[in-house]
């Protein structure tokens, strides 16, 4: 059998996964920190690393086969031209070479796309887009990314920027971003900011089963904390869900009136959470966008919760080796 390494370079995490040619479901998935402080070459050593143990793990396992090339995803922007990582606020990195310095390890060729547009591509293939024709996605993880599919392709845009949702401003003079704006979705509704926002109001004096859980270490509050507070019917982390399904509705708001798509997916950590945020995420969207625009787009969670990075990075190395 011929596989595709996708590899999901994340801010907290890199997940691989050996993907069948024909698609599927990932072999031999790894999955470790990314722990970026390291530096760009330091990952780099770790994402050959697990292409090589999913290989063999993969052999444990009893298949044969071997790997013909390898698809990144990493957080942007990117030059794709070059392969060239211009800036990664939630990596650290600028101008890193991130295509050839991977190649140069695996000894293989290698594609590189945003992350985000992988997850987007990764549904639309193998997900729960499967079979629509103009695809929204939204990453939302360490940041906010998003994606856009039409008939298959990825869209780039002029400069390989285009689908940047958490970025895009929801409140002028806001929070401030990592990427250095204010007001971004991402610096409201990204998984460190859900975070952030908790702790605020547990500093304000509200009350929630949160304290307890992190034993009244707030700097280790997490947005998984959140969530299993909401499973244990906590009222305030359910008030920190609803207000980030408001902030991601208006987001998903504006990306519908503009691009009028008939899906937008949501992946990430962030749909632990469930109906409670997806429900009242619709119901925002409902109130902000045209309704013709919103009546014509489903809003679903991705089918492919860990690995629709890992699929669609595959999924255009093929795109890009086929032409």
């Amino acid at each position: 059998m011929k596989w595709v390494a996708g590899v999901d370079l994340g801010g907290t995490s890199i997940v691989v996964g050996l993907v069948p040619e024909g698609g599927g479901t990932p072999l031999a998935v790894q999955r470790r920190a990314t722990e970026a402080r390291r530096g760009p070459e330091a990952v780099v050593e770790d994402i050959g690393a697990m292409v090589a143990d999913a290989v063999g793990a993969a052999a444990e396992d009893g298949q044969d086969g071997h790997v013909v090339g390898v698809g990144v995803g990493a957080p942007g922007p990117l030059d794709l031209k070059t392969g060239v990582v211009r800036v990664a606020p939630n990596l650290g990195w600028r101008d890193y070479p991130l295509r050839s310095r991977i190649e140069a390890r695996v000894d293989l060729p290698v594609s590189l796309d945003n992350d985000a547009n992988c997850a987007t591509y990764g549904e639309w293939w193998q997900g729960a887009a499967r079979g629509y024709a103009s695809v929204v996605g939204i990453t939302v993880g360490t940041g906010i990314g998003g994606g856009l599919v039409l008939d298959g392709a990825v869209v780039h845009g002029a400069s390989g920027a285009a689908g940047e949702i958490g970025h895009t401003t929801i409140n002028v003079g806001g929070r401030r971003c990592a990427c250095g704006n204010y007001g971004c979705l991402e610096a409201y509704a990204s998984g460190p900011n859900i975070a952030a926002r908790a702790r605020e109001g547990l500093e304000a004096g509200a009350g929630s089963v949160l304290v307890d859980l992190v034993e009244g270490r707030l700097d280790r509050l997490t947005a998984r904390t959140v969530y299993d507070a909401l499973v244990l019917g906590d009222e305030y982390a359910r008030e920190v869900i609803l207000e980030t399904a408001r902030f991601l509705g208006a987001g998903v708001a504006n990306v519908v009136n503009l691009l009028n798509p008939e899906v937008v997916v949501v992946v990430g950590g962030v749909t632990q959470a469930g109906e409670h945020l997806l429900a009242p995420l619709r119901s925002e969207v409902r109130r902000r966008a045209f309704r013709a625009a919103a009546n014509a787009c489903r809003i679903l969670p991705g089918a492919l919760p860990e690995t629709a990075g890992v699929v669609g990075a595959a999924g255009l190395f093929l795109q890009s080796r086929n032409g």
